[in-house]
């Protein structure tokens, strides 16, 4: 009888729980990703190992190493501590048959380092940084635990278990570990809803390239992949380019793709605006058709001294967020490129030389679309968010130029357990809106389901200071009047930026030598 789905979730999911013993929740993926993945790989070359000597039964130990390695396997599972006593393969089920012996973590590192160097095109830095495999980190008996409970898995090669059902099981863990921690798992996990929504609005293409600055898990360039798929196109042959700062986050975002069966993918380290790793052969940034991030909310950084991305100034030293987007903006293809991110509403409205930058960007008619976002959709965040839509410069549609389109979506959400979440059907009213179209400067239009929309001229804008706040273009009327919940959002919203203004003021005074300001 088949092993279900859910099935194979709770397996996994108590293979993770074996690790409460000895680290915290939002701890888990760093372990419980590498063993998954690493197992997957080996029962994948082991099932293909099987083919090849059912069909290879003639050759010479030198000949089938060449005829396998060249026509059956994809990659290589290694032997570690090669022509010793303890010469073995590094494959799940070598190292797990001595899991009783001394040194448990040791073979598991040895293992999986053999493996990346093995595979370097394909696997270079794969499993992290390993930390976890040091008995100081992790006992070894939690270890064996642990890989006990997740060898009651089936099989994880495509002859037993397809990649949708694979990839579905890797994304039930991301999502468990945000759920559990809130925190560290929550920082690389945008819910599912939300970027379904985003790649929606943008819409890839066959044979199109799509980036991701900050690509997290990966999320984003696999839902790329799945909506073309879901569309009838052909999600294989995108293009799928991401950048993470953090190493194991990287790693996460790799196993993730190949677990989906996306092969046509590259993921770098490091910090996307001190040290973008996608380049031209001129040092300019690599231009893509479709550019997708959800960055980190209001990053202190190293503002640029000297950067062609800084369109319309350089963003304050307290909050990247338009460095982010100036960034996406210059690595939009010129003929066809669209970008979508995600930002906390702070965005549309600071002063100082965010609006400056919100004016250039204007000016330039690259700003296609404002969604405003219910609150508390993400795991480590309850403040209201909005997606930015851009084009590149000349590509909008005509009755698109010169203006940009609100859609106020705030109150479209269902209560879940620990936050609000998007139905399918809130995705698809905004994606409506989203191709619908407005007159220029005319009232709102509301478009049922507490969904409104309004397309402003960038005239009116400049005239409100390149303010991109909401409310100030999308009256509700008297029977939509905010609820509570919508009330509290603001709130939210203003205290955040009150907070911060007395951060910054004092930073000032602090600076000039006056004490005793109460922050």
């Amino acid at each position: 009888m088949a092993v279900t789905q859910q099935e194979i979730e709770n397996r996994l999911w108590d293979a993770a729980d074996e690790l409460r013993v000895a680290m915290p929740e939002a701890q888990y993926s760093s372990v419980v990703f590498p063993l998954m993945f690493w197992k997957y790989l080996s029962d994948t070359w082991e099932h293909t190992h099987q083919i090849f000597l059912e069909e290879n039964d003639d050759l010479s130990a030198e000949e089938a190493d060449e005829v396998e390695y060249s026509n059956y396997q994809t990659f290589k599972i290694p032997l570690i501590f090669p022509g010793t006593v303890a010469e073995t393969r590094a494959s799940w089920s070598s190292i797990l048959a001595s899991v009783a012996q001394h040194g448990l973590g040791q073979r598991v590192r040895a293992s999986l380092q053999a493996i990346e160097s093995a595979n370097p095109d394909k696997f270079s830095r794969l499993f992290g940084s390993m930390t976890w495999t040091s008995e100081a980190v992790l006992p070894g008996e939690v270890l064996a635990s642990v890989m006990r409970a997740m060898n009651r898995v089936p099989k994880m090669h495509e002859g037993n278990m397809s990649h949708d059902v694979l990839g579905g099981a890797y994304e039930y863990l991301l999502k468990r570990f945000s759920d559990g921690s809130g925190t560290r798992a929550g920082q690389f996990f945008t819910p599912r809803e939300v970027v379904e929504l985003i790649i929606e609005l943008l819409n890839p293409k066959n044979h199109e390239s799509v980036y991701d600055p900050t690509c997290g898990s990966g999320g984003m360039l696999i839902a790329s992949a799945n909506l073309l798929k879901s569309h009838g196109g052909r999600g294989y042959t995108l293009s799928l380019n991401g950048q993470e700062a953090v190493t194991d986050t990287a790693g996460v975002a790799r196993m993730n793709l190949f677990m989906h069966n996306l092969t046509e993918f590259k993921v770098e380290v490091g910090d996307t605006l001190r040290d973008p790793r996608f380049k031209k052969q001129d040092g300019s940034v690599e231009q893509f058709d479709v550019i997708v991030a959800n960055p980190p909310y209001s990053l202190k950084w190293k503002p640029w001294a000297n950067d062609p991305r800084a369109i319309g100034g350089v963003a304050p030293q307290s909050s990247a967020d338009w460095a982010f987007v100036q960034h996406m903006i210059a690595s939009m293809d010129p003929k066809k490129g669209r970008a979508g991110v995600v930002l906390p509403h702070g965005v549309l409205f600071r002063g100082g030389q965010e609006a400056t930058i919100r004016q250039r960007v204007l000016e330039k008619d690259l700003l296609e679309a404002v969604i405003g976002l219910p609150a508390n959709l993400f795991y480590n965040t309850g403040i209201p968010t909005c997606i930015l839509a851009f084009r590149a410069p000349g590509t909008k549609d005509p009755e698109r130029q010169g203006g940009v389109l609100f859609i106020d979506a705030s109150n479209r959400f269902s209560h879940a357990k620990k936050r609000n979440v998007l139905g399918e059907a809130d995705i698809a009213d905004v994606v409506s809106a989203y191709h619908s179209s407005f007159e220029t400067d005319g009232n709102s239009v509301s478009l049922g389901g507490g969904l409104v929309a309004r397309f402003i001229s960038t005239m009116e804008i400049a005239a409100n200071g390149y303010d991109l706040n909401i409310g100030r273009y999308i009256k509700r009327t008297a029977s939509e009047a905010e609820s509570l919940g919508s009330l509290i959002d603001v709130y939210n919203v203003a205290r955040a930026e009150r907070r911060r203004a007395e951060k910054n003021l004092a930073r000032v005074l602090g600076a000039a030598g006056i004490e005793g300001f109460d922050e």
